[in-house]
């Protein structure tokens, strides 16, 4: 296969890919789980282009990528699992503008969500990784957290593969409009966390106030 003219994450994923194949594009995304910055964006319709050239079988590549998207989340589950409920209300505690309170709320709504939770967290960027720790510390049934996860997966990963394998060269289009998707997505979360200083802040300062 001749490379297309890339670099940075891009030229290591094709790397892995020509000297792994599938299992490679399979490796990348489980990475990718465990190290958000590393982009299924990119990673994925790279693996389709690949499966174009005929590197590696376009089921391949949907099977190994999947696969990879598992074991990424498992082991983040697991992170989650060792950490416990006593450890994460034990760091909240400590932290600023955070409370107990806000662990338990947190527990109540994924007790109520958790499951439509992981399956659709797995198709929004950013979230796709971070899902995976709430699950174990609630220690969501692994069965049905595995479940989830490969189908919420599957789909997320066939679509990019799939747009890849049918852009070919032009498989860069994908990350071009799913990068705007993530910045928006990155953008909400940000002004999310601001409002919720804003409103601790404001909370507290009517608390010394009453008092």
């Amino acid at each position: 296969m001749s490379s297309p003219n890339v670099d940075g994450i891009a030229a290591w994923a094709i790397n892995l890919m020509e000297t792994l194949g599938a299992p490679g594009a399979g490796l990348a995304i489980a990475l990718e789980n465990l190290f958000p910055p590393l982009p299924s964006e990119v990673i994925l319709p790279l693996a389709g282009f690949t499966a174009s050239k005929g590197n590696m079988g376009l089921f391949d590549a949907v099977l190994w990528t999947t696969l990879g998207s598992v074991v990424g989340a498992l082991a983040l589950y697991g992170v989650g699992a060792l950490l416990g409920r006593e450890r994460v209300v034990a760091i909240a505690s400590k932290l600023p503008l955070v409370s107990v309170a806000d662990i338990e709320r947190t527990e109540a709504w994924f007790a109520r969500h958790g499951r439509k939770t992981v399956f659709f967290g797995r198709m929004i960027p950013i979230f796709r990784s971070l899902i995976s720790i709430p699950a174990g510390v609630e220690r969501m049934p692994i069965m049905i957290f595995t479940l989830l996860t490969t189908l919420g997966s599957l789909i997320w990963n066939t679509a990019f593969v799939m747009a890849g394998y049918l852009l070919g060269e032009q498989w860069e289009l994908v990350e071009r409009y799913m990068g705007v998707v993530s910045k928006a997505v990155l953008g909400i979360v940000i002004l999310a966390v601001v409002v919720f200083i804003v409103v601790r802040l404001s909370d507290k300062r009517k608390g010394r106030h009453h008092a």
